[in-house]
C-alpha cells in the first residue's frame, strides 16, 4: 500500500532521513521506534508531503507529490501531539474540519450524509454527550479524542500518528490505542504510529521499525526488532532488563484492592 524508496529528507538543506526503505501494507499497525532526534517525526511529515523530499513515497503506486492537496488529505491524515487551543470552536465544529477536502467551502455544504458519518464518529469516541461545548473547555483526554476524530472525518486510507499519547494518561493512551486497533481492523486501513512507550509497542503494533541517525536498523515483529542487546546500545541502557525488574516488583506488590 505504501512503499518508500532511497528515501531523503531534512531541513534547510541538511538530510535527516537517509537512505530509508520500506514497504507498508493494508491492515496494519506499522510502529516507529528510536531515540529522540533520529528522524521519526520527519518521516512521517514527508510522507504526509508537509516536507520536501528526494527518493520515492507511493501510495497505491502513485507518487503523493503528484496528489492535490485534498486528493492527498482523502488518502493520508496526520494526528500529531496534543497542542495548545487558539481557536473557539465546538467539539463538533472541530470534527466536522476532517471534511473539507470532501466539501466545497469552509465548514459549510456538508451533506445529510457528512453529518451522519460524522456524529457516527463522535459516538464511537464517546464525545456525543460534549458535542456542542467548546473544545477548550474540554479535558486532555477528551480533546485528543476530538483531534482523533477529526482525523477519522478524512476517511483517510492511512493515518500518521506522531508520539499522539505523550500528553494523555495510561488509560487514555490505552482507548486511543484501542480504537485505532479496531478502526485498522475493521476498515482494513492503515496507521503507521511514532510511539515512545516500548510497552505499547509490543501490545498493539504489527511491526515495528527501528530507527537510528535518520536510517532503519530494522524491521519486523516487535518482539524481533525489540530485543534486549540492540535496545540497550541504542539508547544506553538496559532496557529490557529494567521492565523486567519493574515487572516484577508489580507482580510482588501486595494487592489492596481486595
Amino acid at each position: 500500500m505504501l512503499a518508500i524508496k532511497n528515501l531523503y529528507s531534512g531541513y534547510e538543506g541538511t538530510d535527516v532521513i537517509k537512505d530509508v526503505t520500506m514497504n507498508i501494507g493494508k491492515g496494519e499497525l506499522f510502529c516507529i521506534v528510536g531515540p529522540n532526534g533520529c528522524g521519526k517525526s520527519t518521516l512521517l511529515k514527508s510522507i504526509a508531503r508537509l516536507l520536501d523530499y528526494r527518493g520515492s513515497i507511493t501510495l497505491d503506486g502513485q507518487e503523493v507529490s503528484s496528489f492535490t492537496r485534498k486528493d492527498l488529505a482523502k488518502k493520508i491524515a496526520l494526528l500529531g501531539q496534543l497542542s495548545p487551543v487558539y481557536f473557539p470552536y465546538t467539539v463538533y465544529d472541530t470534527v466536522s474540519l476532517g471534511r473539507y477536502a470532501y466539501s466545497s467551502g469552509f465548514l459549510k455544504n456538508l451533506s445529510k450524509a457528512d453529518e451522519a458519518f460524522l456524529l457516527d464518529i463522535i459516538h464511537k469516541l464517546g464525545l456525543y454527550e460534549v458535542r456542542d461545548r467548546m473544545i477548550h473547555e474540554l479535558s486532555g483526554g477528551q480533546l485528543q479524542r476530538v483531534f482523533l476524530a477529526r482525523t477519522l472525518a478524512q476517511n483517510p486510507d492511512i493515518i500518521l500518528l506522531d508520539e499522539p499519547t505523550n500528553h494523555l494518561d495510561l488509560k487514555h493512551q490505552i482507548e486511543l490505542l484501542h480504537y485505532l486497533i479496531t478502526w485498522v481492523k475493521e476498515t482494513h486501513k492503515t496507521v503507521v504510529g511514532v510511539l515512545h512507550d516500548l510497552t505499547m509497542v509490543h501490545c498493539f503494533g504489527d511491526t515495528a521499525a527501528l530507527m537510528h541517525y535518520g536510517k532503519i536498523l530494522s524491521i519486523g515483529k516487535p518482539h524481533q526488532v525489540l530485543d534486549g542487546a540492540t535496545l540497550k546500545a541504542m539508547y544506553d541502557m538496559d532496557i529490557r532488563q529494567f521492565m523486567l525488574e519493574s515487572l516484577e516488583r508489580w507482580k510482588t506488590s501486595p494487592d489492596h484492592t481486595g
